[in-house]
């Protein structure tokens, strides 16, 4: 499951969402293709914390009742959750366990101002709004450093045996 897709899926199609985020924001919100203008929200946003903190509390709880759809539908020995801040939402609570991936901040900020065309200091502007990896290490349960693509996906491979062993012995 990733939150972040969801999140911008519920936005966009839930009627009642758009029009609470509409009334909070205004009608910039939405651009004419009804799409999110996320160029003009996070201006806004990220430089208001009350305005952000309002707008967490109307989009979060959708997505945690969207999550909980989603897991009523699987099937597997165990899910995943992708989510860029389970820790500062509480979301960690709905999981059995959390996995933290980590990297260097000067490689996450190379790679986000590759992916997205952002500048060194909207990358850090965000980053800063996030909680620090040392301040989410000791809440999570497994913490995988992904430093190269090579040696995440062996990381991953082994960690996997081990939630697959833990979860399907259930």
């Amino acid at each position: 499951y990733y939150a972040d897709r969801a999140a911008k899926r519920l936005m966009e199609q839930d009627a009642e969402l758009r029009e609470s985020l509409i009334q909070l924001l205004g009608e910039n919100v939405f651009n004419n293709l009804g799409q999110l203008n996320r160029d003009w929200i996070a201006q806004k946003l990220f430089n208001t914390p009350e305005l952000l903190n309002r707008w967490n509390a109307k989009v979060h709880p959708k997505v945690f009742d969207d999550f909980n759809r989603w897991v009523s539908c699987q099937e597997g020995s165990y899910i995943l959750k992708e989510a860029a801040i389970l820790f500062e939402t509480g979301g960690e609570r709905n999981c059995d366990l959390s996995i933290l991936i980590t990297a260097p901040e000067d490689l996450r900020i190379e790679r986000v101002m590759k992916r997205d065309s952002w500048t060194r200091e909207q990358v850090k502007e965000r980053l800063n709004r996030q909680w620090s990896d040392e301040r989410k290490i000791p809440l999570a349960d497994f913490v995988v450093e992904n430093l190269d693509l090579k040696t995440l996906n062996l990381e991953i491979k082994r960690l996997h045996s081990q939630l697959y062993k833990r979860f399907s012995q259930q």
